[in-house]
């Protein structure tokens, strides 16, 4: 039986814990869209070094729910890369301009999703995750998000009070065995405060993380991303 005590939210693991998150994100795309972990590698391999993840995990290091980040890098963030290309090819510059997008602060919600038939806390996961979200956003002074988001999930979270707009010159297509996907971009601020009127249930659980019940979350200090100090060299 799960208690309290057994699930906590993770900002930017590492080691097992990062594995097991990789893990579930592989598991739950497979089903979902019939992603390939050979597919995951491939669309997400050029933004590793970009990439951070959220997860809700058990004590002992299973990981329920896992939510994949990527920061603003030199290599970019690959929604707007992605929206350059077919089914959309659009200007991605110029869709950014007229979204008023400042790409250095903002970052991209790659991937997010739950394992099916949880019990317990665990249905909370895809709610945690949301939580953990907006908690990184928070830390990290992000202005903006980007996503590529099917539209059944669309819908879903429309019902919660979160919406994204479409960016310019896209619209719901084909997109890595989704039959519908929107690229969508929100302002964090306006995101929140549009909830807030929308939902307020909604708003409390994703924004304040009020009714996760049974699930530890970290303090906001935890969730700044820093970045990881090279190795020092070892005299030989």
């Amino acid at each position: 039986m799960e208690t309290a005590a057994l699930l906590s939210l993770h900002f930017d693991p590492q080691g097992d814990l990062l594995a097991a998150a990789r893990n579930c994100e592989a598991e739950v795309f497979l089903g979902a869209y019939g992603n390939t972990r050979q597919q995951l590698e491939d669309e997400y391999g050029p933004y590793e070094d970009a990439s951070v993840f959220i997860a809700v995990a058990h004590a002992g290091g299973d990981v329920l729910g896992t939510c994949r980040l990527i920061r603003p890098t030199g290599a970019g963030l690959k929604t707007m890369h992605d929206v350059a290309r077919e089914p959309w090819s659009v200007d991605a510059a110029r869709a950014a301009r007229a979204a008023r997008l400042d790409l250095t602060r903002t970052w991209d919600v790659a991937t997010l999703g739950r394992r099916r038939g949880l019990k317990g806390p665990g249905k909370l996961a895809g709610a945690a995750l949301f939580h953990g979200l907006v908690q990184a956003i928070r830390a990290n002074d992000i202005r903006s998000t980007v996503m590529i988001i099917d539209q059944r999930v669309r819908v879903l979270l429309a019902a919660a009070g979160m919406t994204g707009q479409p960016l310019p010159g896209t619209s719901p297509a084909p997109y890595l065995g989704s039959t519908a996907s929107t690229p969508v971009y929100r302002h964090c601020a306006e995101a929140f405060d549009q909830q807030r009127l929308a939902n307020p249930d909604a708003h409390r659980l994703f924004n304040d993380g009020i009714g996760l019940d049974g699930i530890t979350v970290p303090p906001l200090r935890d969730f700044v991303f820093r970045q990881p100090q090279p190795a020092l060299a070892t005299a030989s």
